[in-house]
């Protein structure tokens, strides 16, 4: 997988978490864990974005 394609790929796994946290966020029923979690792997996911646009400009 070329790294575009990687870039590409999280961002569209970010942007499902981002709505996935979004639902979580309008239903008061939904435990705080679970929105803790959420915002967990959304920044994982953020932070690997970054890494790899960041490998890219140094290549």
């Amino acid at each position: 997988m070329t790294i575009q394609a990687h870039l590409v790929e999280l961002e569209r796994k970010h942007k499902l978490l981002e709505n996935e946290l979004h639902e979580a966020l309008v239903h008061l029923s939904t435990d705080d864990l679970q929105i803790v979690e959420l915002k967990r792997r959304k920044l994982m996911v953020k932070d690997q974005i970054e890494r790899l646009r960041q490998s890219e400009t140094l290549h």
